[in-house]
């Protein structure tokens, strides 16, 4: 439903986007995640036809947004940064005039209005004028103008930006929802709300894409995927030995590649497993854990580390910048 194809945009001697491409098909949710001034907001506005590409091309359902504009743009809802909207309207009348322009008119406008009030919880302020709601109202409305034509294609540019945690819970949820059924990208910085709804995450930093997974896929680069932490009671009461004698009897299972100690009370460990293609990291927590058994150790947690979305980002978007 989205086809980017080299896409790169320079201003002056900047280069704000250098040779973005990528794909987002129907019943996907694609977050564009990277760091202030990565070049997010200029590639979603070059998706939209809002400004011009210096080079490559955009298509929305199979039509260029740059020779073809009027029919791409029909096919997705926009929802720009900071949510513009005309504030001495009421929201009533704004959405009626966002629902005209997108072709609705009688019933059909009346119907596509109710629809959109109802989902963003609009339905307390409709009388009221833009400029008396809340930034949540306000941001709400602009959600609302960008799907009241129920598009298959949903492109929004921060979306919770500046929402208190119900907000952007509502919002979340909403994208969730709809992504079962839509193609929808939305750029972000929040790095909660790629795991919270997101199918597939793309990081970009300094206008190049620098990695493109699930979630899941890119925790798994992280250091820590794959280890499992440890945590005991008291490291020199509860039970017979130090801290000392205790790594040293985990650092002598044979599928234990090196330990971590991260606390000392309570007693925490990281343990790294081998690099062993026949086990796994549920494998080493289950050695763990017969030898906690074994020993008699008071343990408090066992769990299997997936490993941390914040610290594949920053090492990914910090490699080669000076600390």
């Amino acid at each position: 439903m989205i086809q980017v194809q080299n896409l790169k945009k320079v201003f002056g001697p900047k280069i704000a986007v250098d040779g973005v491409s990528f794909a987002v098909k129907k019943g996907e949710v694609l977050g564009f995640l990277g760091p202030n001034g990565a070049g997010k907001s200029t590639t979603m506005r070059m998706i939209t036809g809002f400004i011009p590409p210096s080079e490559g091309s955009v298509s929305i359902g199979g039509f260029d947004v740059a020779e073809d504009p009027i029919v791409a743009k029909r096919l997705f809802g926009y929802l720009p940064e900071n949510a513009p909207s005309y504030t001495d309207m009421t929201v009533q009348g704004f959405l009626n005039f966002a629902a005209e322009l997108r072709g609705f008119a009688g019933k059909a406008k009346e119907a596509a209005v109710e629809r959109v009030a109802e989902m963003c919880f609009l339905g307390s302020v409709l009388a009221q004028s833009i400029e008396t709601l809340s930034k949540g109202y306000k941001h709400r409305v602009c959600f609302a103008q960008a799907i009241i034509h129920d598009p298959e294609v949903l492109i929004m540019d921060e979306p919770t930006e500046g929402l208190d945690p119900n907000q952007k819970h509502e919002i979340r949820t909403l994208i969730r929802r709809m992504g079962e059924t839509k193609a929808i990208i939305f750029s972000t910085h929040i790095l909660e709300e790629v795991e919270a709804a997101c199918s597939r995450a793309i990081i970009i930093d300094r206008g190049k894409i620098v990695a493109n997974g699930t979630p899941r896929e890119l925790k798994a680069r992280s250091q820590t995927a794959g280890t499992v932490t440890l945590v005991l009671a008291d490291a020199y009461g509860a039970f017979d030995g130090s801290a000392t004698s205790v790594r040293g009897k985990i650092d002598n299972l044979s599928r234990v590649e090196k330990t971590v100690i991260v606390a000392e009370s309570p007693f925490t460990i990281r343990v790294f497993p081998k690099a062993n293609p026949d086990s796994s990291a549920d494998d080493l927590a289950d050695a763990l854990g017969q030898l906690v058994v074994d020993q008699r150790w008071p343990i408090r947690e066992l769990r299997r580390e997936e490993g941390r979305l914040d610290e594949v980002f920053r090492s990914i978007t910090l490699s080669d910048r000076e600390p």
